[in-house]
């Protein structure tokens, strides 16, 4: 066949593949995108946003950050946080409580317990606007512990003896070294007093409760979810899927919502040796303090 007898793709023709391409270039950018900022969600529209808080509190940094990009974000009107966890260290507990707070000056936040919600797990839901947990849920362990190992008499055994220069009476409190004074105990009661009563003040004001009520409750008790109810302590029971729908309610989506959240990022192996195994072996040196704070 000449030149002649062959087709020419028309103009329209030509307009439909160019868009046509151009319309999955924009999806696959989109969804690299997404990919790149650890994105994960159901599609386009408003969304609930999810925040998940398992295990052991010990940092707040990544939860922060995933508030603060829900809080930025026009298409999350609403945000869930998901809690399973049975406290932690006292100070990143309330990083993340003081967060949720300022979020919900923004837009409304839903706390949704999971197996447990105990401790600072707890401290951290009572941030929220709604609280709701299942029936078997356990909640609570309001208080404040610290602990740490005294080993001097077994460093008696072996025949090791530590030699202390310090500044101060205290500046050694919580060393595994020495015994235990007086002066030692009462300091760290008036701590752990402090700190129990910023733990009370802060479940009062989240649950529109007087001091009193409260502290009949904290007493380390833990509650079934059932129980929380009837006491006071969250606002509804239901599943993690009644929360995004209290949330998606709450935010002003029609229908089911949609939800997103960020997803992990996995560690490199030069993430692993430049950072996590350096503040491990770090960690391994740190005596002073020995000691940890934690809400339980």
């Amino acid at each position: 066949m000449d030149q002649a007898g062959l087709k020419r793709p028309s103009s329209n023709q030509k307009w439909l593949w160019w868009g046509l391409g151009s319309f999955f270039a924009l999806v696959i950018v989109f969804r690299l995108g997404a990919w790149s900022a650890g994105i994960s969600s159901d599609g386009l529209g408003k969304k609930v946003g999810i925040v998940h808080i398992n295990g052991p509190i010990v940092s707040a940094e990544t939860t922060v950050k995933q508030l603060e990009k829900f809080r930025k974000r026009n298409d999350v009107p609403a945000i869930v946080v998901r809690i399973d966890s049975p406290g932690g260290l006292v100070a990143p507990t309330q990083e993340i409580y003081e967060k949720i707070k300022a979020v919900r000056a923004e837009k409304p936040v839903v706390s949704s317990m999971g197996t447990v919600a105990a401790s600072g797990g707890y401290y951290i839901a009572v941030a929220a606007d709604s609280l709701m947990a299942n029936p078997g849920t356990i909640v609570g362990s309001i208080g404040v512990v610290v602990n740490y190992p005294v080993m001097t008499e077994l460093m008696n055994k072996v025949g090791i003896e530590f030699e202390t220069v310090k500044s101060g009476e205290l500046k050694d409190v919580g060393s595994y070294s020495r015994e235990v004074t007086e002066a030692d105990r009462a300091h760290l009661n008036e701590m752990v007093s402090g700190m129990y009563d910023q733990f009370v003040a802060a479940v009062a004001d989240g649950r529109y409760m007087s001091k009193e009520d409260i502290v009949s409750l904290a007493d380390g008790r833990v509650f079934t979810g059932l129980r929380s109810k009837e006491l006071g302590l969250i606002d509804a029971l239901g599943t993690f899927e009644d929360a995004v729908v209290m949330a998606g309610s709450m935010g002003q989506i029609s229908g089911k919502p949609k939800t997103v959240q960020v997803r992990k990022k996995r560690p490199s192996l030069l993430d692993w040796f430049s950072g996590n195994l350096g503040q491990t072996v770090s960690s391994w040196f740190d005596e002073l303090p020995a000691y940890r704070w934690r809400m339980e």
